[in-house]
């Protein structure tokens, strides 16, 4: 994809602690996931993730409207079985994409995330919600189902509540949000950037060899039994001594320590 393409609706800022944050542009005042719009994250998570030095990406959208309004229902409308299927595989593609980052991905969620949004939040790793957050699963409304990544909704919420948001396609607010586990933490508006700074500039100051371990693990223990991941996580540790960071973070523990 040119880039020009890609900087119309992927806008890349990173800083100098590693942290890569990511902005939806052009979008509309809802950052809604068009093709175009999708194509562009795509390739700009692809791009972020070959590089090394990025320790935290943090994703958001254009204002305070919403993180996203879910998936461009103008072009939706248009499509046929074959168009279809390939526009949700470029939406699993983004997910995927987010969801299999190296580094740890939050997600800044103001106001509305429905739909294909709040699929790809939740292939976030850490989901930071403002008060007014409203997030919902409504494409029964609109005559398809949710599938791809709401597949991880009765993982993280259970059974009897994803089958609520999937089956009504009510939105939740961020009382319910927090409670059920679709976000990790609310704070009001005016504080939501702080509050992700804040975990950012964490994430940042860790060892960046062992967050992205524990990362892969994390995914790793999705799908694989206790015991195997318990046996697997043996070398993990083992390995981690190459990399110098547990000398150098416990050598400064203890120095605090004294």
């Amino acid at each position: 994809m040119p880039e020009q393409e890609v900087a119309r609706h992927a806008s890349v800022a990173i800083d100098t602690q590693g942290v890569a944050t990511l902005t939806i542009c052009g979008a509309g005042s809802l950052n809604i996931l068009g093709t175009p719009v999708i194509r562009a994250l795509t390739a700009a998570v692809t791009a972020l993730a070959a590089d090394p030095d990025i320790r935290v990406l943090v994703l958001r959208g254009s204002g305070d409207k919403g993180l996203i309004g879910g998936a461009d229902i103008k072009e939706m409308a248009a499509l046929d079985r074959a168009s279809a299927e390939r526009f949700i595989s470029s939406l699993r593609g983004l997910c995927d994409a987010m969801r299999h980052f190296p580094a740890p991905v939050i997600a800044r969620m103001p106001g509305w995330c429905l739909g294909g949004g709040l699929e790809l939040a939740l292939a976030c790793d850490l989901r930071i919600a403002a008060d007014d957050v409203r997030l919902g699963m409504p494409e029964v409304k609109v005559g398809i189902p949710s599938v791809i990544h709401a597949a991880l909704m009765p993982r993280l919420i259970g059974n009897a509540r994803a089958a609520w948001m999937l089956l009504t396609g009510e939105p939740c607010d961020a009382a319910e949000a927090l409670s059920w586990g679709l976000v990790h933490k609310v704070v009001p508006l005016a504080g939501l950037d702080e509050a992700v700074a804040q975990l950012a500039t964490l994430l940042a100051g860790f060892g960046p060899t062992a967050l992205r371990q524990q990362k892969r693990l994390l995914r790793e223990w999705e799908d694989a039994p206790v015991d195997t991941s318990i046996a697997r996580s043996v070398a993990e540790f083992g390995s981690a001594f190459d990399t110098g960071e547990p000398q150098q973070h416990m050598q400064g523990f203890l120095q605090r320590k004294r």
